[in-house]
C-alpha cells in the first residue's frame, strides 16, 4: 500500500467526516439542522439523532438531559462549518435561515463565501460554498491566505433555487475550536497528528492537509482557560485516505507519549483541552 510521501504530515485527501454535539434538546437541535442547514435525518431515537446527506453521516446529536451549559472559561466549539458544493445551493441555506431563523454574520473569506448563525443551544455554525482552488490567493512561501471582507448577500439571495435540502456533495469542511493556548493546539494538530499551517491572523490559527485553506480553525479571542464540559462538542472525526496514513499517525502519537484508544476503524486520542478526536480510514457503521 502506498504510504504518504512524508509522513511527518496528513496526505491530501485527508478531511473531516462527523461531528458530535452533546444536546439537552433533542427535539429542536435536530429540527434546526434539519429545517434550517437543510440536513437529512438518517437515524432518530430518544437518545438521539444523526443527520446528513443521502447516505452519508455528518452530524450526531447526543442526549444528555444533565449536561449543564457550557462554561464561559471552557475551551470547545466555536463553529461547525457545513460546505455546500454551489453558490446556488448556498442561495438556498441563506433563504432557508431567513424563513425561520436568524443570519448573525456573513463574509467573503477571498476562498469561500461563509454565511454564520447559532443554533438552539448557542453552538455556532457557519455555512460555506469554495472559490473554485484555482482563484484561492497564495502566499510567497506556497500557504494559503485567508481574509474577511463583507458578503454580497444580494446576490448570494438572487442564486437560490427554493431547495429545501441541502444538495448532495455537502460535507462538513472545517470544525473551528476555541482553545486555551494556540502553542499548545499547534503542538497538537500539526507537530503530532500532522496538519500544517495554512494562515495565521490575531490569536487564531488554521490548519490544512492537502493545500486546503483549512481543515480546523482554532481562537484564543474569549480567553479560554479551561478543558472542555458541558454541552457543545462531544468529538470529531479525521478521516484519512488509507491504512498507511492511520498507521502513520498512530507512530507519531506513540513517539510522543499520547495516550490513544483503539477503536472499531481507527484510534481516538484527546487534545490537550480535553476535546475528543477520532480518526479513522472508512466510513463509519
Amino acid at each position: 500500500m502506498t504510504m504518504p510521501s512524508n509522513t511527518d504530515t496528513l496526505p491530501g485527501g485527508t478531511h473531516i467526516g462527523r461531528t458530535a454535539l452533546r444536546v439537552t434538546d433533542i427535539e429542536a437541535m435536530t429540527e434546526f439542522y434539519r429545517d434550517v442547514v437543510g440536513l437529512g435525518v438518517q437515524h432518530r431515537s430518544d437518545t438521539g439523532s444523526v443527520l446528513g446527506v443521502g447516505g452519508t453521516p455528518l452530524l450526531v446529536l447526543e442526549r444528555d438531559g444533565d449536561a449543564l451549559e457550557r462554561s464561559r472559561s471552557g475551551a470547545g466549539l466555536y463553529h461547525n462549518a457545513f460546505r455546500v458544493p454551489s453558490r446556488e445551493a448556498l442561495g438556498d441555506s441563506l433563504a432557508r435561515i431567513r424563513d425561520g431563523w436568524q443570519l448573525s454574520g456573513a463574509s467573503d473569506h477571498w476562498v469561500s463565501e461563509a454565511l454564520y448563525l447559532s443554533d438552539p443551544e448557542g453552538n455556532g455554525v457557519e455555512i460555506y460554498r469554495d472559490f473554485p482552488r484555482d482563484e484561492w490567493p497564495i502566499a510567497d512561501d506556497g500557504t494559503v491566505r485567508i481574509g474577511t471582507e463583507p458578503l454580497d448577500l444580494a446576490s448570494i439571495e438572487a442564486a437560490a433555487t427554493g431547495a429545501a435540502r441541502a444538495p448532495t456533495g455537502t460535507d462538513v469542511g472545517h470544525v473551528h475550536l476555541e482553545v486555551t493556548s494556540l502553542k499548545a493546539f499547534r503542538e497538537f494538530y500539526v507537530e503530532v497528528l500532522g496538519f500544517e499551517v495554512q494562515t495565521t491572523v490575531p490569536a487564531a490559527c488554521f490548519v490544512s492537509a492537502g493545500g486546503y485553506h483549512h481543515h480546523l480553525g482554532a481562537n484564543t479571542w474569549h480567553d479560554r482557560t479551561t478543558p472542555i464540559e458541558g454541552r457543545g462538542l462531544s468529538w470529531f472525526e479525521i478521516v484519512v485516505p488509507d491504512r498507511g496514513a492511520l498507521d502513520a499517525v498512530r507512530e507519531r502519537i506513540e513517539a510522543r507519549g499520547v495516550a490513544a484508544t483503539e477503536t472499531d476503524d481507527g484510534l481516538a486520542v484527546t487534545d490537550t483541552d480535553g476535546i475528543e478526536v477520532r480518526l479513522r480510514t472508512t466510513a463509519p457503521n
